[in-house]
């Protein structure tokens, strides 16, 4: 049992890894997509006004089924919602992290002789 809930698990999470929101989380935790956290964060209004629509056509009398469609939209907008701040806090990160570099790479470089500056006998 335990066997086929795991290979159930591992479908699952192959099969979701190509989800359109997975795929813009791949490319937002990028050091070059970090910068798009923010924009990414306004896909989550078309999300809302889904769950939204379904929740009005449910209580109209719509079909059932519709509330996993609910689901699957109020999840994708709190995904999308976090990961706004999360990339942003992961940019200053690294925007840290570089600057540190290149200071220690100014440094390294005073601290070594330079080729002109040798006396040759």
């Amino acid at each position: 049992m335990f066997r086929l809930i795991w290979a159930a698990s591992v479908w699952t999470h192959s099969i979701l890894s190509y989800a359109p929101t997975n795929l813009l989380f791949a490319f937002t935790r990028t050091r070059r997509g970090l910068r798009w956290g923010i924009p990414a964060m306004l896909l989550a209004i078309p999300y809302l006004l889904a769950a939204y629509w379904c929740v009005a056509t449910i209580e109209a009398g719509g079909p059932g089924w519709l509330n996993l469609l609910v689901l699957l939209c109020a999840w994708n907008t709190i995904k999308l919602t976090l990961n706004g701040p999360i990339t942003v806090i992961l940019l200053i990160r690294a925007r840290i992290q570089e600057a540190v570099a290149r200071r220690r790479a100014r440094r390294s470089e005073y601290k070594q002789p330079h080729e002109y500056a040798e006396v040759h006998p």
